[in-house]
């Protein structure tokens, strides 16, 4: 499991429930056998409950804050449960019993034409139902798709965003009303490679499966099962899906719960975007990738001096100051930072290079600064696009250099 970051918001006070959650959290990360565990673990799981039904985000928040900064070792319990708890539950319907979880099924996508996000038309959505319930879920287990190709600027921002999704479609499903469309999204960021989710709330029969994989038998080849159940997704959805996205090519990942899938589209984007980033360069420019160079600054809360969550590479012409275009290279496990910049070694002397060097210099791509210093995570006010380092370590906005043909006139893929 991926490692989450620390909340962005600085939070002083504890008190109340945001105390006695974090209380709860390191009393786990102490427990000396997996009886007090599971003890600890129902308290913690019906605190956080009760927060995210109430709608008390402040409280989460402030209880994450606390133990990242005072209690590591009990940070990623807590996450994971308020994780947990915020994607499923149990509901009941007249005499009938459900597991509810709300997963997410992301595809990644690259396209030298805007990205689509928005509404999904009916007649795609019901196929795309039919598709997921006939090749990831078992006999019994129903899904309702929320009619929306989500980008990741218009998902669920917060916990108890993501829990009321959950219930609200769940509820819906039950009473048979279709899943309630989001209105005013937020605009979409153009990038030349982006994810893309589907949102389902998946309603199991308690104490039974959900996914196809967890049939598997003896002796329990889990990996192999979730690549052929991925196999199939594609082959089932591909054709409505290459409809939402004309213009783009596009990969399928396996659909799960949604902090997982998410997280996992994060990760396995990183490297589709640089390669995306210098390939429109040199074939929009009509330049040689070694006539690129790149700046690759670290980026992080103001609020949490030296953490970074994310590296920015900005791209420049080779020789001149302008940063034309910028990546975004999210991190999430502790190590991710050495791997991205210097990778790892066993022996010290070692010439090493990181994942995102690695990446340019495949690419023909040599003149490659990074920088030293921790930039804010500052954003364009006027379009919201994320501001890169240049050469200098000046946060700037990319701009194309002004004969640089029209969007839409070079195909990505």
């Amino acid at each position: 499991m991926t490692m989450r970051r620390a909340p962005k918001k600085k939070i002083q006070k504890l008190a109340g429930d945001a105390l006695r959650i974090a209380n709860l959290a390191q009393a786990i990360s102490q427990a000396g056998s997996r009886l007090e565990d599971q003890d600890w673990q129902n308290l913690l799981d019906a605190m956080v409950a009760k927060n995210l039904e109430l709608k008390h985000q402040a409280v989460l928040d402030a209880a994450a804050e606390h133990v990242f900064t005072n209690l590591p070792d009990a940070y990623e319990i807590l996450i994971e449960s308020i994780e947990s708890k915020a994607t499923a539950d149990q509901i009941k319907d007249g005499d009938s019993e459900y597991e509810i979880i709300l997963v997410a099924a992301p595809i990644l996508a690259w396209s030298r034409f805007e990205i689509f996000s928005g509404s999904i038309p009916a007649a795609i959505l019901k196929s795309l139902t039919t598709s997921w319930r006939e090749s990831l879920l078992c006999k019994g287990v129903q899904v309702s798709i929320l009619p929306t190709l989500y980008s990741i600027d218009q998902l669920p921002q917060t916990y108890c965003d993501v829990n009321d999704v959950l219930h609200h479609t769940a509820k819906d499903y039950l009473n048979n009303k279709p899943a309630i469309a989001h209105k005013d999204l937020p605009k979409t960021v153009p990038f030349l490679a982006d994810s893309r989710y589907l949102l389902g709330v998946v309603l199991a029969p308690v104490n039974s499966p959900v996914f196809q994989w967890q049939m598997t038998p003896s002796p329990f080849d889990i990996a192999k099962a979730k690549e052929a159940t991925l196999l199939i997704w594609k082959q089932r959805a591909h054709a409505e899906v290459a409809h939402l996205l004309p213009g783009c090519g596009f990969e399928f990942l396996l659909p799960e719960a949604y902090y997982s899938a998410c997280r996992e589209a994060d990760i396995l984007i990183r490297p589709i975007s640089i390669r995306s980033a210098v390939f429109y360069l040199t074939q929009t420019l009509n330049v040689e990738a070694s006539d690129l160079g790149a700046v690759i600054g670290r980026f992080g809360p103001e609020t949490h001096p030296g953490q970074v969550d994310e590296l920015r590479v900005g791209f420049t012409l080779k020789n001149e100051p302008e940063v034309i275009y910028g990546v975004i290279w999210p991190l999430y496990q502790q190590e991710d930072e050495i791997n991205a910049l210097i990778g790892p070694s066993i022996h010290q002397m070692d010439e090493r290079l990181g994942e995102i060097p690695t990446l340019l210099t495949e690419s023909g791509v040599t003149n490659i600064n990074i920088l030293e210093d921790i930039f804010g995570m500052e954003y364009c006010d006027d379009c919201q696009a994320p501001l890169y380092a240049d050469a200098e370590g000046e946060l700037v906005h990319p701009e194309m250099p002004d004969d640089a043909p029209p969007e839409g006139s070079v195909h990505l893929h």
